[in-house]
């Protein structure tokens, strides 16, 4: 019985069977995580306009997700007028992000287009793993340590914001729009955070048997929550790191005096 060979598949960078729109999602990988970066690194070297302050004592501030945490201003007095503060913060929260096991898939595709896209065609024809350069993608979990540190951190930014100095000099709690702002930050940050792949195997992915260990209830429930909101990595990856840019640029605006950052209507009623 005569059988049939197929033609051999053409191998090569872009080449596919694919007929449907493959490259817009690396197009627009590429345009988004580079607009980003862009913006970041153009706010870290501007270094002014990163913190709003309403009131004494550090309180009732509006402080950029960039420069959290802010270094005392002792510190930052010793350092040259063209170093940001920023610099000293965003190597962890960057480096999160940098090896992300999301972030890897999606900027290997849109930078190296290693591959392009699924079942299209990459310039090399055999894969050597991360190595070399890449090695310090194994770094990711020690990242998360940072990351969850960083929560705490623009948590307590949160609070700041919401404390505001009253007429007869006592201090009264708030809500400004800049409050809510640094709150949904941090919240976003947190469902990408919390639905991190080392961290659900943090907590209980590396268990075969949850019967056999300590805590067993306890790290079930953790691994199903963050097994939960793992399923929409990708979607927290991207609203959090936006979030992130237009806390940043709210606060640049109060802070320049571009926008008020509350109303005096507003004001007069919390100071009541």
């Amino acid at each position: 019985m005569a059988s049939e060979v197929s033609a051999p598949r053409e191998y090569g960078l872009g080449k596919t069977e694919r007929r449907d729109s493959w490259w817009v999602g690396p197009l627009a990988t590429a345009l988004g995580f580079g607009a980003f970066i862009l913006y970041s690194t153009f706010r870290d070297i501007y270094n002014d306009d990163y913190v709003s302050f309403e009131g004494r004592a550090g309180w009732g501030e509006l402080l950029s997700p960039f420069y959290s945490p802010l270094p005392p201003e002792s510190i930052r007095g010793l350092l040259p007028i063209w170093f940001s503060p920023a610099f000293l913060i965003l190597w962890a929260p960057g480096g999160f992000r940098l090896t992300c096991y999301y972030y890897r898939k999606a900027y290997y595709r849109a930078y190296f287009l290693d591959p392009p896209a699924c079942a299209v065609g990459e310039s090399r024809s055999k894969y050597r793993g991360e190595t070399r350069l890449f090695l310090f993608q194994n770094l990711h979990r020690y990242f998360l340590y940072f990351a969850l540190m960083f929560l705490v951190l623009l948590s307590i930014d949160v609070v700041r914001a919401c404390v505001f100095e009253s007429k007869d000099g006592g201090m009264t709690f708030g809500v400004s729009v800049g409050s809510l702002v640094l709150l949904a930050n941090v919240t976003l940050l947190s469902m990408y955070t919390f639905s991190c792949h080392s961290l659900r195997h943090l907590v209980g992915g590396n268990i075969d048997c949850f019967s056999c260990v300590a805590f067993r209830k306890g790290r079930y429930k953790l691994w199903k929550g963050t097994s939960f909101l793992n399923k929409n990595h990708m979607l927290w990856a991207w609203v959090s790191l936006f979030m992130v840019g237009f806390a940043d640029f709210y606060v640049w605006m109060v802070a320049s005096g571009t926008i008020p950052e509350m109303p005096d209507e507003l004001k007069e009623l919390i100071e009541k």
